[in-house]
């Protein structure tokens, strides 16, 4: 264990073996710092917060201070941090609230780029990657290996689902579907994140009948319709079946088609 003699470590924080502390960082008394966890400098962790082993936080990152959010009347809450995560600086990661079921979720292995936010409840799945500047609003949910480009903002409650890209500059105000491709100032639907589809090695049988599936679920505006028609025809393409549940889990969100 290294800790700079000029941070401030809460005698309650509980820091594991090998945990790396530079200089001018603060550690509250409800902190956990899990094994191999590094703060690089000027780090801020308070609240009933726990950083996952190997996760990396430089400076000016402020992680688990109060949510920004006037309903919420110091209530307990949490947030967990998986880990090896990279949380560059100028990061804001907020805890729960009752209204969200007080915690905030971060998986495993994923990068948020400089100045990103993290609001209250929000769900993070595992490697994800939040570029500069973009904001989750609160009780946001982002699926596994979602990419989001820099100065991109995420209205609150939007669910973005997995290995979905969101293009820099969009603001995400419709849920995304798994696999979409989503840009514009009010978010559509571009077609289908393919390059991430083959780096993830899925068979081309697999994504050729998602690309067929997808043109038929957008075929037209009466979405759920379109679902009906093909129900069945697909059940043998685990991907189509993930993009049809994720669109029929919440049917009160408004889900991001395309412009035509």
């Amino acid at each position: 264990m290294m800790i700079h003699n000029s941070s401030v470590i809460d005698k309650k924080a509980k820091i594991s073996k090998n945990v790396k502390i530079g200089p001018f960082c603060y550690v509250g008394p409800n902190v956990e710092l899990q094994e191999n966890v590094e703060l690089v400098s000027n780090v801020h962790i308070e609240g009933t917060t726990c950083i996952g082993n190997g996760t990396k936080i430089f400076p000016f990152a402020s992680i688990g201070t109060q949510p920004q959010d006037l309903k919420y009347k110091n209530e307990k809450n949490s947030l967990s941090v998986g880990k090896n995560n990279i949380i560059r600086e100028y990061v804001t990661i907020n805890p729960g609230t009752e209204g969200g079921g007080t915690k905030t979720l971060i998986g495993d292995s994923c990068l948020f780029m400089i100045s990103s936010h993290i609001a209250h409840d929000c769900i993070i799945g595992n490697n994800v990657i939040i570029a500069n500047n973009v904001p989750l609003g609160g009780h946001v949910t982002i699926e596994d290996s979602v990419v989001i480009g820099g100065n991109s903002a995420v209205q609150q409650f939007t669910r973005i689902g997995r290995l979905a890209m969101i293009g820099g500059m969009t603001g995400v105000l419709k849920d995304v579907i798994p696999f979409g491709l989503s840009i514009g100032n009010r978010n559509y639907l571009q077609g289908l994140n393919l390059i991430g589809l083959r780096r993830k090695k899925y068979e081309n049988k697999l994504i050729i009948g998602l690309d067929k599936a997808y043109k038929e679920i957008f075929s037209s505006k009466n979405l759920y319709e379109n679902l009906s028609k093909i129900n069945g025809e697909y059940k043998d393409n685990k991907l189509v079946s993930e993009v049809i549940k994720f669109i029929e889990k919440d049917k009160k969100r408004p889900i991001c088609s395309p412009l035509n």
